[in-house]
């Protein structure tokens, strides 16, 4: 068993892992959730794939293995806002999913109009150990709105490690 101090210490050595914020979302039954996730990565050119960290235990998680496809809203710098609405449970109001404007493309899956860049993809894999699962995704359709740096947990001043 770590003692606290040592678990402080992984703690603030995994947080210096720079991460990226994203809203995961998906439709199911014509009913749309998602979350925010600062665990995605792109890991292979061809095809085309994304690994993304999903806590086991979440509603969304059940969903995205039920349905196999999502999308993910890149945020930008300076959309602190859009990224704290999503770390509360998802409300859906016509076109409003937690008090952001979303339109969809091929899966069906709400995409953040604010967002500069997303992707939609079909679940092709995952690897489950510990409390989240690595899902692996296909990216199948993209768009680029506008360049922008990405929103990350460090200008958030959210640490995430441990």
């Amino acid at each position: 068993m770590k003692t606290n101090d040592a678990q402080k210490q992984l703690a603030a050595a995994l947080g210096r892992i720079p991460s990226g914020l994203f809203i995961v979302t998906l439709a199911r039954d014509g009913r749309e959730t998602g979350l925010l996730a600062s665990w995605v990565q792109q890991c292979s050119f061809k095809p085309p794939l994304v690994a993304m960290g999903v806590k086991k235990d979440s509603k969304l998680y059940g969903q995205l293995m039920a349905t196999k496809q999502f999308s993910l809203s890149f945020l930008e710098s300076g959309q602190k806002d859009i990224a704290f609405a999503f770390f509360k449970p998802v409300s859906v109001d016509g076109n409003i999913i937690s008090g952001q404007a979303f339109e969809t493309a091929e899966t069906g899956a709400p995409i953040i109009s604010a967002a500069p860049a997303w992707v939609e993809g079909r679940v092709v894999g995952e690897v489950q150990v510990g409390d989240h699962s690595c899902v692996v995704g296909e990216v199948t359709n993209s768009a680029v709105k506008r360049e922008a740096k990405v929103l990350t947990l460090e200008e958030v001043g959210v640490k995430y490690g441990g």
